[in-house]
């Protein structure tokens, strides 16, 4: 089966693990800084905290933030369950802002129209994350103003979005946002196996993020409550979590991050070339904004039922008897089961479930093949006549 996300792992990554295991250090060694400071230098970024996924990286972003009972968090509907989950950890209140029709990320406009209703009833947000869905970043800009002008912080969710650009500039330099996420799994861009980074321009915030990494313990007289009682001594200081990146993991991040270029350069070839093949299907292709380079970790289509009079689940099921691994990204939170339990119910955000009705992830990754692509097209072509 063609997969809808694979891996590169070549000789010098395995080279690069091996290195550590022969190493003195298998936690907490020289190759985790090592990575932190390559990417954050990459990006633009001051600050780089490594973790052991973005799920824990969301978690303690927003606890440095402030997040608590009481809180709301808003994100949006189509992502997955994490960028809403790390709100509930806090034991804030989470909620939703529905997807604009075009780029299928948060739709700025539907956000300042929640934002005024919000400040009326006196619930505003203390976090919104803004997930850069399929690596395309969200119209950041707009969403920092507002951020200004209703005094909420920012979370970009950019789990798809390393190697990607907003307004010429590296998603991840946080220029309009206080904290950025990354994500390090298999089907990511690059991969540390599991793994995460969370990067900032604020000293404070990354101060506290590294805390929270690591049980809330620290070595730092500056952050000691009193003197120390020896060389030895360390103090708990927060109430924090083992959420630590190991040095294998890093080691594989250094050697993955030296050809983010070139994967993010190979997905964009492939998904100009599936906007050429697929431009005489009844469906639309990813659309992307003038203003972005998308880090194009999925290529969704979106299927026009209207026309092909099949449904996405025929679509769906006979592309995965022809052994093409498509998946569907994502499931609209606010209908999984524990959300409705919540209050969510169906209809809550038409636009999003209009996007779960039509969307269809296919195949792409940096070493798939002219040879597979046109499998996966002629697969499509065949599902759309026969399903």
């Amino acid at each position: 089966m063609i997969p809808y996300g694979r891996q590169d792992i070549r000789q010098d990554d395995i080279d690069a693990v091996c290195e550590v295991l022969q190493s003195d250090f298998l936690t907490q060694g020289p190759m985790v800084p090592k990575f932190e400071n390559f990417l954050s230098e990459k990006v633009g970024a001051r600050y780089a905290l490594a973790v052991n996924s973005a799920t824990s990286a969301l978690h303690i972003a927003c606890m440095s933030l402030g997040l608590g009972e009481g809180d709301w968090l808003w994100t949006s509907p189509i992502t997955f369950v994490a960028s809403a989950n790390c709100g509930l950890y806090c034991n804030a209140r989470v909620d939703f802002v529905d997807i604009d029709p075009k780029t299928y990320n948060i739709c700025p406009v539907a956000l300042e129209k929640k934002l005024q209703k919000a400040e009326l009833a006196g619930c505003l947000p203390k976090v919104v994350v803004a997930v850069h869905l399929c690596g395309q970043p969200c119209d950041m800009k707009a969403i920092y103003s507002l951020s200004q002008r209703y005094g909420f912080k920012v979370v970009e969710d950019a789990s798809h979005a390393v190697g990607g650009r907003y307004k010429d500039e590296a998603i991840g330099n946080c220029n309009y946002s206080d904290i950025t996420v990354f994500s390090f799994h298999p089907v990511k861009i690059i991969t540390t196996a599991e793994g995460g980074m969370a990067l900032t321009n604020n000293e404070k915030l990354a101060e506290r993020m590294s805390l929270l990494r690591s049980h809330g313990v620290t070595r730092d007289p500056k952050l000691m409550t009193h003197e120390a009682d020896g060389p030895w001594y360390y103090q708990q200081v927060d109430l924090g979590f083992n959420y630590r990146m190991t040095e294998l993991q890093a080691a594989l991040g250094v050697t993955q991050l030296e050809r983010l270029d070139s994967y993010v350069a190979a997905r964009h070839s492939l998904a100009v070339r599936y906007d050429r093949l697929l431009s005489s299907l009844p469906l639309t292709t990813p659309w992307q904004h003038p203003d972005s380079y998308s880090g194009r970790h999925l290529y969704v289509i979106r299927l026009d039922l209207a026309s092909i009079n099949k449904s996405q689940r025929q679509v769906f099921e006979t592309m995965r008897a022809l052994n093409i691994g498509v998946n569907i990204h994502y499931i609209p939170v606010h209908t999984q089961p524990y959300y409705q339990g919540l209050g969510f119910k169906s209809g809550d955000f038409p636009e999003a479930e209009r996007y779960y009705a039509e969307a269809i992830s296919l195949p792409l990754y940096p070493t798939m093949t002219e040879a597979q692509q046109d499998e996966v097209v002629e697969a499509l072509r065949r599902a759309l006549e026969e399903a």
